[in-house]
């Protein structure tokens, strides 16, 4: 499941707006933060992420971990920030995306 160059440039413009709701500490990817991006994806479904400043992981490192444990894509990388999206068929389609809502 690979998306767009044009449906990427979207999502990275749609991002730009976005606030920081998920946080890499210095511990990683834990289960316990997997399950966190797992149930923000779930509801949003375009999550913009930041890894702590001193840690082990890179931002694109843990953009692609993380995209991969949890079945996203990866939009950007930007420094220690990332932007992942998954499509959640079950979400209402209505107006504004859900990531605006």
């Amino acid at each position: 499941m690979s998306m767009t160059g044009k449906a990427r440039a979207d999502l990275r413009a749609e991002a730009h707006h976005l606030d920081v709701l998920v946080h890499v500490g210095h511990a990683g990817l834990t289960p316990a933060l997997l399950q966190s991006l797992d149930d923000v994806l779930r509801t949003r479904e375009l999550v913009k992420a930041q890894v702590a400043k001193g840690g082990d992981l890179s931002a694109k490192d843990a953009a692609n971990a993380a995209a991969d444990a949890l079945g996203a894509e990866v939009v950007q990388v930007i420094g220690r920030t990332f932007t992942v999206y998954r499509r959640n068929p079950e979400l209402k389609r209505g107006e504004l995306p859900p990531w605006r809502r």
